[in-house]
């Protein structure tokens, strides 16, 4: 069995949401001066990470996952690797390289985790029929 099934990958994109609102909303201040970016978009960001935790270890752990809530959290990474480059777009030119280069990668992380997801969901339908 490969690692890469959809409860593996959701419980790990759930552990990084967590660490993001742990990091960004108990650290707001030494990670906005790490990243070069406004407190409020720290803030903001952790925010958004641990609703998203929660929605995904609840999809982990039903014993028939929701293919619509698997694809919510695909669709969802997807807005966050957006925003990610959104924030790139307005906010590098004050930005530290160390900022720069984090947020860009979690955004191909992020969106690795979309195409995991998107392909567990897909597979749901097709274990339903089976």
């Amino acid at each position: 069995m490969s690692i890469f099934n959809l409860k593996n990958i959701l419980i790990i994109d759930a552990i990084t949401c967590i660490a993001l609102f742990i990091l960004c909303v108990f650290a707001t201040a030494t990670v906005a001066a790490l990243l070069g970016l406004p407190s409020d978009v720290v803030t903001v960001a952790g925010w958004i990470g641990l609703p998203s935790a929660l929605l995904m270890l609840f999809v982990a752990y039903q014993k028939a996952p929701s293919k619509g809530l698997a694809n919510l959290i695909a669709v969802g990474n997807l807005g966050w690797v957006a925003a990610s480059f959104g924030v790139l777009a307005i906010f590098a030119g004050q930005m530290t390289w160390l900022g720069i280069a984090i947020v860009a990668i979690q955004a191909i992380v992020v969106l690795d985790f979309a195409i995991f997801e998107a392909k567990g969901a897909a597979a749901l339908s097709r274990l339903a029929t089976v």
